[in-house]
C-alpha cells in the first residue's frame, strides 16, 4: 500500500491506493502507519479529481476504486454512489434502497466505516427531519460538503 498526504480546505487528506486502486481517503488525522509514502500516478489522479471538487469543477470521481467490506456493506457504499450530486438522502431512504427498511441504524454504523470519504459520498446521508448528524471528518465538514453540492443553504 502506498499513501500520501496533501493539506486542503477541509484539512489533512491522506490518499491510500493498493494494487492500481484507491482504497481509502481520511480527512483529518491519519494514524497508520501502514505502507510507504510514496506519490504515484493513481494518487496524483485522484488529488486532482478532489481539488477540482473542492473547486465546483467536478461532480463525479472517476477513478478505480477498491472497497473492502461485508456484502451489506457494499450494497449501502454503492446506494451512497448512487445519489447525484446536489442531493441528499436519508438513513431511511437508503435502507429502503437496499431492500432492509428496517436496517437504519446499520446503514448508519457503515456510513461511518466509510473509508473513501466523499468519492463514496456518505456526507449526502443526513437525519430524516433534515438534520446534520454523524460524519466521520466531522458535522462541520459535512455542512461545508453539502453547501459546495448546493444542497445546504
Amino acid at each position: 500500500m502506498n499513501y500520501y498526504q496533501y493539506q486542503t480546505v477541509l484539512g489533512l487528506l491522506t490518499i491510500c491506493e493498493e494494487n492500481d486502486a484507491v482504497i481509502a481517503i481520511n480527512v483529518g488525522h491519519y494514524s497508520e502507519n501502514k505502507g510507504e509514502k510514496r506519490e504515484s500516478e493513481l494518487i496524483r489522479r485522484t488529488y486532482k479529481q478532489f481539488v477540482e471538487y473542492l473547486d465546483g469543477k467536478r461532480k463525479v470521481f472517476d477513478l478505480p476504486l477498491s472497497l473492502k467490506g461485508t456484502d451489506f456493506q457494499k450494497q449501502v457504499w454503492q446506494a451512497l454512489r448512487d445519489i447525484p450530486y446536489g442531493e441528499t438522502r436519508s438513513y431511511k431512504q437508503i435502507a429502503v434502497a437496499i431492500g432492509n427498511p428496517k436496517a437504519v441504524r446499520a446503514v448508519g454504523m457503515t456510513n461511518n466505516r466509510n473509508p473513501l470519504l466523499i468519492v463514496v459520498p456518505c456526507h449526502r446521508v443526513i437525519g430524516t427531519d433534515g438534520k446534520m448528524v454523524g460524519y466521520a471528518a466531522g458535522v462541520d465538514k459535512k455542512e461545508f460538503l453539502l453547501r459546495l453540492e448546493g444542497s445546504l443553504l
